[in-house]
């Protein structure tokens, strides 16, 4: 939980293949590509799916994929 919050207070610059997750880290991924309006579309670990989703649902993820 410390985490989630420590992460909101830092501005971040998305760009794409920054590796975010979700407040909660349930989800895990990387980001494609950040849209005009300011939304991020990112692929969740192990799918081909693609979520899209306002800035302030993910977190940057710091841990590196083995």
């Amino acid at each position: 939980m410390i985490e989630a919050i420590e992460s909101l207070s830092k501005t971040v610059d998305w760009k794409p293949g920054d590796r975010v997750k979700t407040l909660r880290g349930s989800l895990h991924g990387k980001i494609l590509r950040v849209l005009d309006d300011g939304r991020i579309v990112w692929q969740p670990e192990g799918t081909d799916s693609e979520l899209t989703g306002l800035p302030g649902n993910l977190c940057a993820d710091n841990k590196k994929k083995d």
